[in-house]
């Protein structure tokens, strides 16, 4: 095992966990934003109603893009695996 296989590794790590939290990170951002404004429309200062419309709306994303994620972890892990396979040889 090399110095840019390693690198490689790390990267291809980094892009998949990115590439997995992108969808739930950019529905909290753009829900947390939405309610910020209609809490500072209304003058609502109730914690709650920050972070129930979160939870649901990470809940339907997961449930729509939950089978994607789980394509690309394990295209991931395919990929993983048959380095290490590879390595033996």
């Amino acid at each position: 095992m090399d110095n840019s296989f390693v690198l490689y590794l790390g990267r291809q790590t980094l892009e998949t966990a990115l590439l997995l939290a992108a969808p739930i990170l950019l529905t909290c951002m753009i829900v947390g934003v939405v309610v910020t404004l209609l809490q500072a429309v209304t003058s609502i200062r109730d914690m709650t109603l920050t972070i129930v419309p979160k939870l649901f709306a990470v809940g339907v994303v997961t449930l729509i893009f939950g089978g994607w994620m789980l394509q690309v972890v394990l295209r991931f892990a395919n990929g993983i695996f048959g380095h290490i396979q590879n390595i033996g040889h």
